[in-house]
């Protein structure tokens, strides 16, 4: 599977997977120049629409004649014609293949009430995508769901950890060890009070599994 699935952190939630032959790229915003150095994708993810996850001017700027672009509804809603040449809109619970990538969209929400006008539920996603073998899980912005944790043989997961947002760094680690992913990324921990403590959320998960391979990747 390491070899199967490179992980290249961009910048927040902006990322890029090279997949076999496959260039995928997840919630891509900010200036284009940040993805000068990966080929143009084949898919691009997008799961919700607030700003630092959904741009048509980075979009416009980064899709290929042939780049698939999937999305929940309320995004396709927002979308300029001119991106909705190669659309798949995804929602909650939809399963796609696409050229041997198989593509589960599942929920992803807030679970307190003081802060489900960020997420409500039902209309944002989370992605799940397997090929070759391998499971990754892009979460998105949500909380430790039951939809979390109750995932199965998930490879790589990318979790996020931002308080009023999306979740604490403790409850984070809580839905990781119920799910228990072969790897996890800590990603969009960036906040009002300034980045999360993915030392502590990285201790808390290798404390309940020690075999959870935590990735301190560099976002910021």
């Amino acid at each position: 599977m390491q070899n199967t699935v490179t992980v290249h952190p961009v910048e927040h939630a902006s990322l890029v997977l090279t997949w076999g032959d496959k260039i995928i790229y997840a919630d891509p915003v900010g200036e284009p120049v940040l993805f000068d150095a990966y080929p143009r994708p084949n898919i691009i993810f997008v799961t919700h629409e607030h700003h630092d996850h959904f741009s048509p001017d980075t979009l416009m700027a980064l899709l290929g004649a042939d780049t698939i672009l999937v999305t929940p509804p309320s995004v396709a809603d927002k979308l300029p014609p001119e991106l909705k040449q190669n659309l798949k809109i995804m929602k909650n619970g939809d399963t796609i293949s696409l050229d041997g990538l198989n593509i589960q969209a599942i929920l992803a929400y807030n679970l307190r009430p003081e802060a489900q006008q960020f997420h409500p539920k039902g209309r944002d996603n989370g992605y799940v995508l397997e090929a070759e073998g391998a499971r990754v899980y892009i979460a998105g912005d949500t909380e430790d769901i039951p939809e979390m944790r109750t995932l199965k043989n998930i490879d790589i997961a990318f979790i996020p950890m931002n308080l009023p947002y999306t979740m604490s760094v403790e409850s984070a680690a809580s839905g990781v060890l119920e799910f228990k992913p072969k790897q996890v990324y800590p990603y969009h921990y960036r906040g009002p009070d300034g980045l999360s403590d993915v030392n502590k959320f990285k201790q808390l998960v290798n404390a309940g599994d020690p075999d959870i391979n935590v990735v301190l990747a560099k976002w910021y």
